[in-house]
């Protein structure tokens, strides 16, 4: 039995060190999830905090032929699908932005190559903000596939449908995304091809 299980086991048992030990080993994991279905640290905190709970509350309910960090991150993202549903969060994105709906980028000076880390953040931020135009059970099968290369059995699981449920929302959600990418990128390339193009143009 791995240190895992055994905190599992005592925790069930009463043990609120080993539930410590669980939470952790899993919050950063746990927060992560959180954050990238909701969009705002508070609001991730918040769920990150619900979620222990909950799985605090229904330790009795846990199948140890299953993953643990399997199991808690369902908890956070049925509980983070149940808060957007509730609230239809429209912020996607951890900076202030500016009136037109650009983003105050501050540039790390310590980072290598501070233009292409302004670059990732930019393209991470801007996904974010497509990713809220999804429906909130794609935006989780797409968070937990492509952030924590879950399988899609393990996806079915955790968001309770069929394997080919999740693979039709995969597949929807893919296409969608680069749909609303490239009609982002159209009018952005137009915008710099006029400013560089000569006022007599």
């Amino acid at each position: 039995m791995n240190d895992e299980l055994a905190w599992v086991a005592q925790a069930q048992q009463g043990s609120d060190e080993a539930f410590t030990r669980l939470v952790e080993s899993h919050q950063t994991h746990v927060y992560n999830l959180c954050y990238r279905m909701l969009g705002e640290p508070e609001s991730a905190e918040d769920a990150a905090q619900e979620t222990f709970l909950r799985a605090y509350q229904n330790l009795h309910r846990y199948d140890s032929s299953r993953s643990f960090v399997t199991w808690l991150l369902s908890i956070a993202a049925h509980y983070c699908i149940d808060r957007l549903r509730r609230k239809k969060l429209s912020v996607f994105s951890m900076d202030e932005e500016r009136e037109d709906g650009t983003v105050f980028e501050i540039a790390d000076p310590a980072s290598p190559d501070p233009e292409a880390e302004s670059t990732k953040r930019e393209e991470r931020d801007r996904l974010h903000r497509l990713l809220r135009d999804l429906d909130e059970t794609d935006r989780a099968a797409v968070i937990m596939r492509y952030w924590y290369d879950y399988s899609e059995i393990e996806i079915a699981e955790s968001l309770q449908l069929t394997v080919s449920a999740v693979k039709s929302r995969l597949h929807r959600s893919r296409r969608a995304l680069a749909g609303m990418w490239q009609e982002e990128e159209t009018p952005l390339a137009q915008t710099e091809r006029r400013r560089h193009e000569s006022p007599a143009f």
